[in-house]
């Protein structure tokens, strides 16, 4: 199986996952790890983005559901699971192929990385960092 590794550095969360999720339903040979989630950037108004966020986390019940991550790496992981069809057999498949990372782990620190030209922050002047949305959330995690 093929390993391609994507650094999600300065990429746009929401164009990284749509490219993510439709490489992943294509190829089915192809396995995607994703490295640097942390860096990756949600673009709009920090505040409401933070804001945004922060209710999405309240609807979270213990024992029901809906579960919204604190993590960098399972929120950018959630985003994908959102543009796959989770429901049917080919889009669970397709997302156990897909890995997260935050920051670079040592057995891909010498893989060479894609770059992701569509989902590259374009003269973007308001943006958060996914890592600062984690934070906000009260997410604990070492910056890679």
């Amino acid at each position: 199986m093929m390993v391609e590794v994507i650094d999600a550095k300065g990429l746009v969360l929401g164009r990284l996952s749509t490219y993510v999720a439709k490489r992943l339903l294509r190829e089915m040979d192809l396995q995607l790890a994703i490295i640097n989630a942390d860096k990756a950037i949600v673009s709009g108004n920090r505040k409401m983005v933070i804001e945004s966020y922060i209710d999405r986390r309240r609807l979270n019940h213990q024992r029901k559901g809906p579960y919204f991550p604190r993590q960098p790496d399972r929120i950018l992981k959630r985003t994908v699971r959102g543009m796959l069809p989770i429901k049917l057999p080919k889009g669970r498949q397709a997302f156990k192929r897909l890995k997260v990372y935050i920051g670079i782990p040592t057995e891909l620190a010498k893989e060479k990385t894609t770059k992701v030209k569509v989902a590259m922050k374009d003269n973007l002047e308001h943006f958060v960092e996914l890592g600062e949305i984690s934070k906000a959330l009260g997410a604990k995690f070492q910056e890679g």
